[in-house]
């Protein structure tokens, strides 16, 4: 059904437990939404391999604006597929990544493409077991990242030091309105 509905621009399944089987079934489908414009997935089991099989999927949903994976239980593995297209992204305005587990290779890899995500204004990376070494790799970045609005990276251990290195970066994020540690 979903491949004939060309003009879909918004497409929310979550919370429907879709593992990685329904990942690869919907992913099948998403390269023809080209209109797509905010994909929501929130708390549906993808795992790394559902979130690789979503991320060759994104590259035909250029429309894409909101990207809400939140709770999913990626890792770093999924990041890192996901990472591999973000790039590719460049209407995408929100990412919602928070409660996967990404740690610090999962936040390092997603720090190698976040500056080429020009339009992002909304980062939400809560509950990810990213630590200060994780956090020195997104602070590196996040001052690239202009309008960015809202940053979220609670309930993570960034400790003092992470916290004073990042709002020494966050001085080059003018919009920067809210932000949760």
């Amino acid at each position: 059904v979903l491949e004939k509905c060309k003009a879909l621009t918004h497409l929310d399944v979550s919370d429907n437990g879709i593992g990685v089987e329904g990942a690869r079934r919907l992913a099948g489908v998403l390269g023809e939404c080209h209109a797509l414009k905010h994909l929501n997935l929130q708390r549906n089991d993808l795992s790394p391999g559902g979130a690789g099989m979503m991320a060759g999927a994104l590259t035909s949903c250029t429309a894409l604006t909101r990207l809400d994976l939140v709770s999913n239980l990626i890792g770093a593995g999924g990041v890192a597929r996901l990472a591999g297209v973000l790039g590719e992204c460049k209407a995408l305005t929100q990412l919602r990544l928070s409660d996967n587990d990404i740690g610090n290779e999962g936040a390092g890899r997603l720090a190698e493409v976040l500056g080429q995500c020009q339009a992002l204004s909304v980062l939400e990376l809560g509950s990810n077991a990213i630590r200060e070494r994780g956090l020195e790799k997104l602070a590196d970045v996040l001052g690239e990242c202009k309008l960015l609005a809202a940053l979220d990276l609670s309930v993570n251990p960034i400790g003092f030091e992470g916290g004073w290195r990042l709002a020494k970066v966050l001085e080059d994020c003018p919009r920067l309105r809210l932000l949760f540690l």
